[in-house]
């Protein structure tokens, strides 16, 4: 067995969403291939025998699993999965050094590793794993979905492309040659700044106080992050944000090249008001296009929820957890 780091993990409940009576629940740790520990809640439902389907949740893009992806894992397992939902590497509770970056690879292998976990898992049946990302993760689920050929089914919700955003801007408003450039040119100039101050800054998270002209999308993730529906001290997001060089590979390394070969069951739900509706919408046209697998793809649409209904449900309950659970039953059968 790789050995694992030895970390504080908290024992009470610090979620933002309230227990459920209908689970058991306890923390697990994991290493992926990099050696890193992983950190994850699980969720078990009560008074069930044999083996069961398991689901690994990640996401959003900052956030950690006593948020929106610790509310995915414990309502799927109310309805029968078990679950986990994990920190990624170099975030929350999970281990790794330093802190506050992230990577295309190392967070593909962070799923990977989920699998590893479920699969060996006494009480999982490793013929029945899938996986759900949310936001940023929803992008590397997919991701990981066309290389791990032992998950049946992925999920991504409100799904951004993590490479796509960093190398050419929202909504693709700053893809040209110069912008990137000029971009490469300040993340090469704040990682001398950083080893000469002997720390990484941060970027900031949600930015607070919310300005007046902020944009749409921008309130909206305030109204998540920033308050009492989703604010956790562990939060990037939340709180200080990525390092600013944080996210510096993922300018020049896509990760959906090999989408249209997936051969497992992919669903991608996303709000129609949402600013990141572009992302599903064209990451469902590339994986069918050319796809002798389009047969078990589908690309949901609800029509009035905004990106961060599909966190916690928002106002009106968007999140379609009956179509999550018919989705999961039907490809992990």
């Amino acid at each position: 067995m790789i050995r694992t780091e030895e970390l504080n993990l908290v024992t009470e409940w610090d979620k933002t969403f309230p227990k459920s009576e209908k689970i058991e629940h306890s923390k697990v740790t994991f290493a992926n291939r990099y050696g890193i520990t992983l950190v994850a809640d699980m969720y078990i439902p009560k008074d069930t025998d044999g083996k069961l389907p398991a689901i690994a949740v990640s996401g959003p893009f900052g956030a950690v699993k006593e948020q929106c992806s610790g509310l995915y894992a414990q309502t799927m397992a109310e309805r029968g999965f078990l679950t986990i939902a994990f920190d990624p590497s170099f975030t929350g509770e999970s281990g790794g050094n330093v802190r506050y970056m992230a990577s295309p690879d190392i967070n593909t292998e962070d799923f990977m590793a989920a699998v590893d976990f479920l699969s060996l898992n006494e009480k999982v049946d490793p013929e029945r794993i899938g996986i759900i990302g949310i936001c940023g993760w929803g992008g590397m689920a997919v991701n990981t979905a066309a290389l791990d050929t032992r998950i049946k089914a992925t999920a991504a919700m409100t799904m951004y492309d993590m490479t796509r955003v960093n190398a050419k801007g929202y909504f693709d408003a700053d893809d040209s040659e110069e912008k990137r450039y000029e971009a490469k040119k300040a993340l090469c100039a704040q990682r001398l700044e950083d080893l000469k101050n002997g720390e990484y800054k941060r970027a900031g998270g949600v930015v607070d106080p919310l300005p007046a002209d902020a944009p749409f999308f921008v309130k909206d993730y305030f109204d998540y992050y920033k308050t009492d529906r989703g604010y956790h001290a562990r939060s990037l997001n939340s709180n200080d944000g990525w390092n600013v060089i944080g996210c510096e590979s993922f300018v020049n390394q896509p990760i959906l090249k090999y989408s249209n070969e997936i051969r497992s069951a992919v669903l991608l739900v996303h709000g129609g008001k949402a600013h990141s509706c572009y992302f599903s919408k064209d990451a469902y046209a590339d994986m069918i296009k050319d796809s002798k697998y389009a047969d078990n793809k589908e690309l949901m649409i609800i029509p009035d929820a905004v990106h961060t209904d599909l966190y916690d449900g928002g106002d009106k309950d968007y999140i379609p957890f009956d179509k999550l659970e018919s989705f999961f039953n039907e490809y992990l059968k």
